[in-house]
Formats: structure tokens, C-alpha cells, sequence
């Protein structure tokens, strides 16, 4: 029969192997804990050294892409309905940011993107080669066709000449009471050289296979003949122009007004002679219509053309800063 002592000694045991047990488990809970965390670590650690290595990579390609983006003048189409903008800014001329080249291609986008709902070509330009504004004209001709669209011309500072001829196959021309319209007719405007380098005794010697097959030739002198042809080229040229003017606006042209004198008129000039239908400017078109935004459509300078602009100009705004050094310290 046990005794109380035995009793005692093993109730304490009881408790120790209890609290052994107890221990244990915690140890057990808190290794488990630890593994957890230290698991949770190496995860966040693979996840940030994962990130790291795609930014390494990623950032050069998305910064690659988007310089190449910016370079080649691409960007993404409007994703809800907008006023599609198509820029023919400065000379109208191969090689330049208006050329046919570069504004067709413009005007392609915005009349197939269907988010765009009305085209409008933004014009500040004083003319230039009328062979590119006869592409232009007739990509917006055919254009309208495959893409039944409203066509606003908006004439900003400038829009002359080859420019007028453009903004003449729009639906309606807008323009600001002091922009510059008109200027509708042609002209050539050689150089006279010859009498220059005969004073150093030197000519040149053209051999052409008819009488007036080199009759723009600067260094040669100018015959009868030679500017008979050259006045009945540009005459030519000009009453094709007026023709053309008849053709697309002929009911709103102001009755026996001379259209092809080649003069230029101010907006509000050119809306009394019916060459303008709206005294306006894009930002009006837009307040018009505020639940539409505009979307840019182009054609843009890239980025290496701005960054060489923006050194040519730094450069000449160096020489001409020397330049006026020069002078006044000269003065003094």
C-alpha cells in the first residue's frame, strides 16, 4: 500500500512531465512561428529581387520604347470619342513637318480611328509646293468618302496659298478675325545671277535640247521668250487655282470679286468674300462641343528633330549673344 510520500512524489512527477510536455510544445510553436516568419522573409526577399532584376530590365526597354515612340512620332489611339486634330504647320514642302508625306498619313488615322467622330485640320501655314497640297486635298477627298466625317478647316495665324487650297476641301473654314487668308494664285521666283558673275568674268555654258529647257536657270540671261514662259506658266498655274476655288465654293464666293489677284485678307475680310464660312478658332469648336475632347493626331516633329531645333537655336542665340557683345564693347 503506497504511502502518502509516494502519493506526493508522484503527483510532482506528474507535474514535471505536464510541464515538460507544456515546454515542449511552446518550443514546437514558437520553431513553427519562426519558420513561418523566416519563410515569409525568403518570399518577400525572391519577390523584391524578382522586381528588382524586371526594373533592371523593363525600364531600359519601356524607356527604349518610348524614345523610339517619341523619335517616330507614334502614339496610342483615343479610347472614347474626341475631335481628331491634324496639324499642317509651316511650309507645305517635301521634307518638311507638312509635307504630303507626313500629313496623310495623319489624316488616314483620324478619319479610320472610330472613337473620332470630327476631323479637323489645324492650319497655320503660308503655303508652299502646290503639288503637296494637291495630295493632301485629294487624301481628304477620298478619305471623306471611306469615312463619312465631318471636316473643319481652322486657320490659325496663316493660312495661305497651298495652305488655302488644303482647308478648301474641308466642310466649312474657320478662322480668326486676325489670321491671314488667301494669298490664291501662283508664283516662281528665280534668282537673277548672271549679271553677279559676269562681274568676275565668269559665265556658264548650258546646253539644252530646246530654246527654253533651261529657262529658270539662274546664271543665264533671261530672254523674251523666258519670261514670256515663265508669266504663262505661273498665269496657268493661278487660274487652275481659281478654278478649283470656283469648284468646292462657288455658291458662298462673293459675286464678281477678283479671287486670284494673290492677295492675302484678314479673317473677318475673308468671311465677307465667302473664302471663310466662321469667325472661330479651335478652342471655340471645342467649348461648342464639351463633351468631346480633341486628340492630336500629328503629324509631330521627333524627338532627335526638337533636340537638333532646340541646338541650332541655342547656338545661333550664342552667336548672335557674342555677336552683341562684340558690337558694344565696341562702342564704348
Amino acid at each position: 500500500m503506497a504511502t502518502e510520500a509516494d502519493i506526493s512524489t508522484q503527483d510532482i512527477s506528474q507535474e514535471s512531465l505536464a510541464q515538460l510536455v507544456a515546454d515542449l510544445h511552446a518550443q514546437q510553436v514558437a520553431i513553427r512561428e519562426e519558420q513561418r516568419l523566416a519563410a515569409k522573409e525568403r518570399r518577400a526577399e525572391r519577390r523584391w529581387n524578382f522586381g528588382f532584376r524586371a526594373v533592371l530590365v523593363i525600364a531600359p526597354i519601356g524607356a527604349g520604347a518610348l524614345f523610339l515612340a517619341g523619335s517616330t512620332g507614334f502614339a496610342l489611339g483615343p479610347l472614347r470619342d474626341v475631335v481628331g486634330v491634324v496639324h499642317i504647320k509651316g511650309e507645305i514642302a517635301q521634307g518638311m513637318l507638312a509635307s504630303a508625306d507626313k500629313v496623310v498619313p495623319a489624316l488616314e488615322d483620324a478619319f479610320s480611328d472610330g472613337h473620332v467622330k470630327h476631323v479637323v485640320l489645324a492650319i497655320d501655314s503660308p503655303g508652299g509646293a502646290p503639288a503637296e497640297a494637291e495630295r493632301i486635298a485629294q487624301a481628304i477627298t477620298i478619305l471623306k468618302k471611306r469615312h463619312p466625317k465631318p471636316v473643319t478647316a481652322i486657320i490659325g495665324n496663316m493660312g495661305a496659298s497651298a495652305a488655302y487650297m488644303a482647308a478648301m476641301h474641308a466642310d466649312r473654314i474657320v478662322a480668326g478675325k486676325y489670321s491671314l487668308v488667301g494669298s490664291i494664285g501662283a508664283i516662281i521666283a528665280p534668282w537673277r545671277l548672271d549679271q553677279a558673275i559676269a562681274q568676275f568674268h565668269v559665265s556658264q555654258r548650258v546646253y539644252a535640247s530646246g530654246k527654253l529647257k533651261a529657262f529658270l536657270n539662274p546664271f543665264t540671261p533671261v530672254s523674251e521668250e523666258s519670261n514670256a514662259k515663265a508669266q504663262q506658266l505661273v498665269s496657268h498655274v493661278g487660274a487652275m487655282f481659281v478654278q478649283e476655288l470656283v469648284a468646292q465654293r462657288g455658291p458662298r464666293l462673293k459675286q464678281h470679286v477678283d479671287y486670284g489677284t494673290g492677295e492675302i485678307w484678314s479673317g473677318e475680310e475673308a468671311k465677307a468674300l465667302g473664302l471663310v464660312d466662321e469667325i472661330g478658332s479651335l478652342e471655340s469648336l471645342v467649348r461648342n462641343t464639351p463633351s468631346v475632347e480633341t486628340f492630336n493626331f500629328g503629324p509631330r516633329e521627333s524627338s532627335l528633330a526638337r533636340f537638333a531645333s532646340s541646338m541650332g537655336r541655342a547656338a545661333a542665340d550664342t552667336i548672335v549673344g557674342m555677336s552683341s557683345w562684340r558690337w558694344g564693347t565696341g562702342l564704348r
